[in-house]
């Protein structure tokens, strides 16, 4: 854990303290919730990331069709 990190957690300690025990224990679950989405979503997003291209055409009809589809534009400059 970094200074910074250390140097946070104590500050947001000193504010709870003033918070009832009730309100401790709901912000306890909250940050316990929002762990697990964190790790939730990074997991999601990567296995959502295969797949997300999906055609029935060759690498090679691909490759063909960007290429066939460049525009260039002959135009000169001066400086």
């Amino acid at each position: 854990m970094s200074y910074t990190e250390r140097n946070i957690i104590e500050t947001y300690s000193a504010m709870f303290n003033g918070l009832s025990p009730l309100s401790k224990i709901e912000l306890i679950e909250s940050l316990t919730k929002s762990l697990k989405k964190d790790k939730i979503e990074k997991v999601d997003t990567f296995y959502k990331s295969f797949g997300a291209f999906s055609t029935e055409k060759t690498a090679e009809e691909i490759v063909a069709e960007i290429k066939s589809s460049r525009k260039f534009k002959n135009s000169e400059i001066s400086f």
